[in-house]
């Protein structure tokens, strides 16, 4: 699934890998995760996370595009299969310098798969900054191919308007996306509080802030 994702973004925007790091692979609990990170040329960083557990009977997975040089929200895709279960969560968390205009072709896109049965979303710290076309759905394996149309028509929809987004100045903007990154590192998150827990806040600084979400200097 996000090896396509990827795909799509790199017919827009040229997918370079980074470097391999101490990065590349952790375990957290049952869960070992393989983590990649790319430059996407004109438009900021991408990483994704696949984690698998229990013989592969678990799956997690996330993808996200942080852009950088277009005034674009982050974008933030997390699939949990789990016990028949298949929980997806579409993201956009609002990192613009411009916070004007509402993207209403990523809205229509959300409107078109509202019969995917939405779940609870507790509160959090970050709920002032995630814009409304942020879903979380929960739905049995029958409707699994219907959240991956789903998942490829958001992202082409985000893809087709960081096009139309105004480029932007990339220090800046990375100073504008740094505080949601900075954010979960203070104020914590499912994935962050797992990741300190495990590995220790300097380690988990470290990928946050230089794989996962680019904005380290």
């Amino acid at each position: 699934m996000m090896k396509k994702m990827l795909e799509e973004i790199g017919k827009v925007y040229p997918l370079t890998q980074k470097a391999p790091d101490r990065f590349a692979a952790a375990k957290v609990g049952p869960m070992k995760f393989t983590i990649v990170a790319y430059e996407a040329e004109g438009l900021g960083n991408v990483a994704m996370m696949a984690g698998t557990a229990l013989g592969g009977l678990m799956k997690m997975d996330t993808l996200i595009v942080n852009p950088f040089d277009r005034d674009m929200p982050l974008f933030s895709y997390d699939r949990i299969h789990a016990m028949g279960n298949d929980t997806l969560l579409l993201e956009l968390y609002d990192t613009r310098l411009d916070c004007s205009g509402d993207h209403p072709e990523i809205t229509e896109i959300v409107r078109k798969y509202a019969d995917l049965p939405d779940a609870p979303a507790p509160e959090n710290w970050y709920d002032d900054i995630k814009l409304p076309q942020s879903v979380k759905k929960k739905f049995k394996k029958k409707l699994t191919a219907r959240g991956n149309d789903f998942t490829f028509e958001y992202l082409a929809a985000f893809l087709k308007a960081t096009q139309a987004a105004p480029e932007c100045d990339r220090t800046e903007k990375k100073k504008a996306a740094a505080v949601y990154t900075e954010g979960l590192l203070s104020n914590g998150g499912p994935s962050t509080d797992q990741f300190v827990k495990v590995y220790g806040k300097d380690y988990t600084t470290e990928l946050f802030r230089d794989v996962l979400f680019g904005t380290g200097e």
